[in-house]
């Protein structure tokens, strides 16, 4: 059943442990607002720890996943109220990003439609990305002169090129869903019409990987990007041994059945979660 937050900006329904969360403004091709910011972090609350959750979609309704940030009421209305309007949209934003980048389960972007500006920052928030090849992507804000800001610029020269992150963001040009996979914003890119059954498919791939491993990998893999080879190495080293104190009995089944059951073998394929001890 499709649920909506109070004042209806987000959408959401839980279909088979898989949650699919919408920006729902159509009508604004779900630019995010202030109201929309603030509603997405509570249905990011709700849904976190939730037993029927194993894994976040998350997508938008109608023609747009997110045309970026609502010129009008996260620019013009905030910085009327002078400074803290300002720094009270710009909390709420970026810190449903935040929660999103660092969420206890995996997330996947599903971009079925436009995506400008500050949408990069929920994109680069998800660990995964599929895109429809229709999909239009840009960094326009150079056509309406200011910078690409809200981490977008940041969001750009972690994914791509430093060469085509700088035209990207200085020419204000579009680019398809296709290109946007080819420079690395996206994993893949499909036509809209098989775009949410591969999500359902890697989303249904996740759900038989051991969820305190994907936790820990999420956060491994984007913690040591910014690390030495040494720092990085220690890291893992801690991360394991902290991972294994709240599943140690996960990591033993998992070897066991590749060793003694001889049931599965790692490089092909996840061992069975569901005979481990609790």
């Amino acid at each position: 059943m499709i649920q909506t937050s109070p004042q209806g900006t987000v959408a959401y329904e839980i279909v088979d442990r898989v949650a699919w969360v919408k920006f729902n403004r159509p009508d604004k091709r779900n630019c995010m607002s202030p109201t929309l910011n603030r509603e997405m972090m509570e249905v990011l609350d709700e849904l976190e720890f939730s037993p029927d959750v194993g894994v976040l979609v998350l997508s938008g309704e109608g023609t747009a996943w997110s045309a970026g940030m609502d010129l009008k009421e996260y620019f013009r209305d905030t910085e009327a109220l002078g400074l803290k309007g300002t720094r009270d949209a710009q909390r709420e934003s970026y810190g449903w990003w935040r929660r999103l980048r660092w969420y206890q389960k995996p997330t996947i972007a599903m971009v079925n439609g436009w995506c400008f500006g500050g949408g990069y920052g929920p994109l680069f928030a998800c660990d995964l990305a599929f895109a429809a090849e229709e999909a239009q992507f840009g960094l326009s804000e150079i056509n309406w002169g200011i910078l690409p800001g809200g981490g977008a610029a940041k969001v750009a020269t972690e994914l791509t090129s430093i060469r085509r992150a700088m035209y990207h963001a200085m020419m204000g040009e579009n680019i398809d869903g296709k290109t946007a996979a080819e420079w690395g914003f996206v994993n893949e890119a499909m036509p809209l019409d098989r775009l949410k059954a591969r999500v359902t498919e890697v989303a249904n791939v996740l759900l038989k990987k051991n969820p305190v491993a994907l936790k820990a990998t999420k956060d491994s893999i984007r913690r040591v990007r910014e690390m030495t080879y040494d720092n990085a190495e220690d890291y893992l080293i801690r991360a394991q041994e902290a991972a294994n104190s709240y599943d140690n009995e996960g990591r033993k089944e998992g070897i066991k059945q590749f060793i003694d059951d001889k049931s599965y073998k790692p490089g092909l394929g996840a061992y069975d979660i569901s005979k481990q001890k609790a």
